[in-house]
């Protein structure tokens, strides 16, 4: 059985005489939980990206732009909002990512004139009727208006407005690009932040720098990147190569 199906049929255990007949579990409380083995990630080379990004169009080429040049996440891409993109610094504030962490990452040269048009496009649509989007936690109520300010607009609104654009529909636009590029890997969208990570790495970038980006709380998790680089984690070339 897989790890996750393991440690959800301890679970039920530990429920059952924890809370249902109220009886000490003893000994099985300190059964060690299945670990869930590490696999490493989908990334896709710089040609394989540009392949795959020239096959996308409108919405969907624009949020993939996101997803590889500012290693964001997919939910973190649809999830923003006007004011978070900062064309003069060159900036993306994401806020409440994983593990409601707020964070900046960089906005990509080449994304910033097709986004800027993108989004002329978007306030002339707002300018002529706009739609009172929903709000993060409380703030509906703390200011009543801003539902209705452009600042607060979704940069990828869906269908009427008010929630952002779907990931499905991302999902299903990059899928048909994959399979239409050619490429054979099981890419997914968040090969796309893989891919962003690991380029990093291989142009020299510092790997605390590229944690900072990526938002993550533990070093560890970007040192994953080091094992796919083109000549493995310590830069070491095979004897291969000499003969």
């Amino acid at each position: 059985m897989s790890a996750s199906t393991q440690n959800q049929a301890l679970a039920a255990i530990l429920f059952l005489y924890r809370i249902v007949l109220d009886k000490p579990v003893g000994w099985i409380g300190v059964v060690p939980r299945a670990q869930r083995p590490r696999r490493m990630p989908c990334v896709l080379t710089r040609a394989e990206v540009r392949s795959v990004l020239g096959r996308l169009r409108g919405v969907e080429r624009l949020v993939a732009g996101l997803l590889y040049g500012s290693g964001l996440r997919l939910l973190e891409a649809l999830q923003l909002r006007v004011k978070d993109v900062d064309f003069e610094r060159r900036e993306i504030m994401v806020r409440r990512g994983k593990g409601a962490k707020d964070r900046i990452t960089i906005l990509a040269d080449a994304q910033r004139l097709p986004l800027a048009r993108y989004l002329d496009v978007l306030r002339d649509q707002f300018q002529r009727g706009s739609t009172a989007v929903e709000l993060p936690d409380a703030l509906r109520k703390k200011y009543p208006n801003a539902a209705r300010e452009w600042s607060w607009q979704w940069l990828f609104p869906g269908r009427g407005g008010r929630y952002h654009l779907h990931p499905t529909a991302v999902q299903r636009a990059f899928r048909a690009a994959v399979q239409a590029s050619g490429v054979s890997k099981p890419a997914s969208c968040h090969s796309l932040r893989h891919s962003f990570a690991t380029h990093l790495l291989e142009g020299g970038y510092d790997i605390r720098t590229v944690q900072e980006l990526l938002g993550h709380s533990d070093v560890r998790t970007t040192m994953m990147y080091t094992h796919v680089l083109n000549r493995g984690r310590l830069a070491v070339r095979s004897p291969g190569d000499a003969l």
